[in-house]
């Protein structure tokens, strides 16, 4: 049982560069950020905002955070893994990845929508 990041259409619209091409619950990432995205969340590249599907290969800029009962850490990073080889990243670092996700969502409850800009994660809505 792990606490992670999925793909969720909640919140969707709050900005209006909202975007939202992933699986309603697929699981989510942090894909590497091109100079656009670095200098500006707001560029129309859309990486220096966007969740990564492990899926679907698409993203999203709302996750919502889920604890999944049928899910191990260890499968969690295989799924990364896998992903990050399909879309011809270096999968050696997926475990580390996999570390830092669970990490950064820990203490954050279940059900809060979360966007990122840039480096930055915060809430959009939380739960009460």
């Amino acid at each position: 049982m792990i606490k992670v990041l999925v793909a969720t259409s909640q919140t969707q619209g709050m900005r209006a560069n909202d975007y939202n091409g992933c699986i309603e619950g697929e699981l989510l990432w942090f894909p590497p950020m091109c100079q656009s995205g670095n200098d500006d969340p707001d560029d129309s590249c859309g990486c220096g905002r966007g969740f990564g599907g492990l899926n679907s290969h698409r993203a999203t800029t709302t996750a919502v955070v889920r604890t999944i009962d049928e899910l191990s850490k260890g499968d969690y990073a295989e799924a990364i893994a896998s992903s990050m080889a399909a879309q011809g990243y270096d999968s050696s670092l997926a475990h580390e990845i996999a570390d830092s996700l669970l990490d950064l969502v820990r203490e954050v409850p279940d059900g809060t929508v979360l966007e990122h800009r840039q480096d930055h994660l915060q809430a959009r809505q939380l739960v009460r």
